[in-house]
This record gives C-alpha cells, structure tokens and sequence, in this order.
C-alpha cells in the first residue's frame, strides 16, 4: 500500500462543484489501494478577499493579526471537503495546521516549517481515514497561527510528504504538467513527462508559476518525488525527481522561464576600489530587496560602471536608499529601467558546448539587444526590452527544439 499525499490549489476548490470533484479524486486514489493526505487551499479568491477586508480597516494591519485571519479561508476548504468525502460514505477527518501540529518559526506571514507531529495522522490513516490537512499555515511554539507565505499550500503537502515518507506528492493544478515554457506565450510548448529538482528549482525561481520555489527545494532536499498533474483532466502529469533517476541522457535545454517583473539599476561612475559592491548592495539587502543579476564594468580614470536588477516593485525603493548612500555630489549617477529576464534552463547544459553562443545568436536574429546576463551551471538569463519578451521566447524555444519530444 503507498502514502499519497495529494494537494489541491485554490481553483481546484474554487466552487461546491469542484469540490465535490476533488472528493471524487481522493476517494478513487484510496479505492486504488492507497492511504491518501489531502492538503488544500483556500477556495479561489478567498485569501485575497480576506486581505482587501483588513486593509479597509488599518492600512497596515498587525502580521500576527493577518496571519490569524488569513488561515480561516484553508479552514473552510478542509471542513467543506470533509463533508463531501463523508457524504460518498468515506470516513475523513480534517485538521488546521495548528491541530497536526505543523511547528513554525514566528515569521508572521512568512513563516518557515520547523517540524510536524504525524502521530494524529498515523492514527487517522491506519482507521482507514482520508486526512484533510490545512495547507499554507501551521503555529509556532507560543501558540500563534502562522503562515507560509503565498503558494504556502504547496510546502505544506511537500512537507508533509516528506515527515511521513510518502511514496509520493501529487500537485492538483489547474494545468496538466509542467511544460517546456508558458503555452499562451508559445503556442508550440510541449508537456515534460519528467523534470529534475534542480531544473524545476530554477524554472520556478527565474519566473515559472506551476510550483512554489520553497516547496521545490523541500522536496529535492528531502528527496520526495514530485508530481504535477490536473484537476480537471485525467492524465499522468509531470514527475519531477533527482538528476540519476532519470533513464535517459538529459535534453541540452528542458524549459524557457521568463519574468516580466524586473528592474534594472545602474550605477555609473563609481570608485574602483575594494568594497564598494558591498558598499552598494548592502543597503538594499538590509531593506530585504534580492537583487538578482550582477554586471561589474571597469571604466577609466578610476572609475566603474555598476548594473544589477531587482524586483520591479522595490526599484523606488532601491533608487532611494543607492541617492541616500551616494548623494549628488559624489559624482555618482544611479539610474534605470524596466526589463524583462528570460531565462535557458537544462542540466544537459553541464555536457553540451556552444549553448550560450546558440541563445545569443538566436536573439541577435531576431534584432533583440542583450542588456545584462547571469550564468549557473545550469542556466543562462538574459535582461532585454520588455517589449520583446515574447519574440524572444517563441525563438529561443525554436533555436533549441523545444517543440520536438
């Protein structure tokens, strides 16, 4: 008999219908011989209606406060599918993050996952019980309800699956798998049946919305396979797993990430001399801004051009605190603008020659300036105009032959 965790995002549960679709779903994976833990969201829209409430209150509520609010949305949700699945004449029983107990730190609205007591849930499964988790909250050792983060949902199932040594982790999506890029941008992308931690981890960092970048990193760490398939559709989905497990020699290039929301900043004329990277990206680290890729040139007469790029929303920011550290008349000139980052990614890149040379030449086809670029072992990305963002997606996804399985 495997253990299944299986968890449903907040479309999946977006209506009575749905989900009693969902109950459906989990009764038959139990009926196939599996013990089965559902983690659910909120029901669509419900969190952000919970924020707008506060927000009409107090401009700037308590976390701890948002934090005990927001966590009642994935309490309606495992109550309501409870109910469904008891309904069919399947035992269930549903806990809120507090009731496993899913331990955090006292990161309000970010908090991270310290531990889980699995003792309840054992207990429910071996009496043949369909547990309901809560997903995206749990309490920290003082006794507040916490919360992850948004896409926290994901983490919890992820660490779920790896306290109890699930066989595996199903994600329910409103999409069928994981696909070599966005299909409404490009018409031609294809469904990955298998992807690795590490590629999976850069797709969702550099810009992918089908997973959580937290609820990846827990699952690589603790080896839990990972599978992304549909609520609405049958089908085998997207498997992701380690690098060794997959049978086959890797693809150069598995996917396309994009984000439109970058940032870049310059800032030009800047002392050459030791410390002053430090001098200029401290300040920002300490206002809890990442800063992303990174361009160093050296000038004349003493002086250095310095680039990076930050989230388009802390650009003001950014700009404010760089004219606070070198005000006008150091001479110093900080300026920037709106990008877009598309991002290369393939373990395949560690044995094949020439990528970056194929990625540029194809963007150089197409007329598209390169502004900054960042490397990893297994990835390249690229700053340009945002205006040809999806130009350059169609054509790198071309160059590379995404398209063909």
């Amino acid at each position: 008999m495997a253990l299944i965790v299986q968890k449903y995002g907040g479309t999946s549960m977006g209506s009575v219908e749905r989900i009693e679709n969902v109950a459906e779903k989990c009764i038959a994976a139990q009926k196939a011989g599996n013990d089965i833990i559902v983690t659910v969201s909120a029901m669509s829209g419900e969190t952000n209606r919970l924020i707008a409430l506060a927000h009409d209150i107090h401009k700037r509520p308590s976390p701890r406060e948002m934090d005990v609010l927001m966590s009642t949305g994935e309490q309606v949700s495992i109550a309501l599918l409870a109910i469904a699945i008891e309904k069919r004449g399947v035992p269930a029983v549903s806990y809120t993050g507090g009731q496993v107990k899913i331990l955090t730190d006292s990161a309000f609205m970010k908090a991270r996952i310290k531990g889980i007591d699995s003792d309840n849930i054992r207990r429910d499964l071996d009496a043949g019980k369909i547990v309901i988790v809560a997903g995206f909250q749990g309490v920290d050792e003082h006794g507040n309800i916490t919360t992850l983060g948004r896409g926290g949902s994901d983490t919890t199932a992820v660490a779920l699956a790896a306290a109890l040594h699930a066989d595996e982790c199903q994600i329910y999506t409103d999409v069928d798998g994981v696909y070599t890029t966005d299909p409404r941008v490009e018409p031609k992308a294809r469904k990955l049946d298998r992807i690795t931690f590490e590629e999976m981890l850069e797709m969702a960092s550099l810009g992918s919305k089908v997973l959580q970048i937290r609820s990846v990193e827990f699952a690589g760490k603790y080896k839990v396979p990972l599978r992304v398939l549909s609520s609405f559709e049958d089908g085998e989905g997207t498997l992701i797993s380690l690098e060794e497990e997959n049978p086959v020699e890797s693809a150069i290039i598995t996917g396309i990430a994009f984000s439109r929301d970058e940032a870049q900043v310059n800032v030009v004329d800047v002392p050459d001399q030791p410390g002053i990277a430090y001098q200029i990206l401290a300040p920002v680290g300490a206002a809890n801004i990442n800063v992303d890729m990174i361009i160093q040139n050296i000038g004349i007469d003493g002086k250095n051009d310095f680039t990076f790029t930050v989230p388009r929303g802390d650009y003001d920011t950014t700009v404010e605190i760089l004219r606070k550290t070198f005000p006008p008349e150091t001479g110093v000139v900080i300026h920037g603008s709106n990008i877009a980052k598309v991002s290369i990614v393939g373990v395949g890149m560690r044995s094949h020659a020439a990528v970056a040379s194929t990625m540029f030449q194809a963007l150089a086809k197409e007329g598209i300036n390169i502004h900054i670029i960042s490397t990893s072992e297994i990835k390249i990305s690229v700053g340009i105009d945002e205006k040809y963002l999806e130009l350059a997606v169609r054509a790198l996804h071309e160059a590379f032959g995404l398209d063909k399985a």
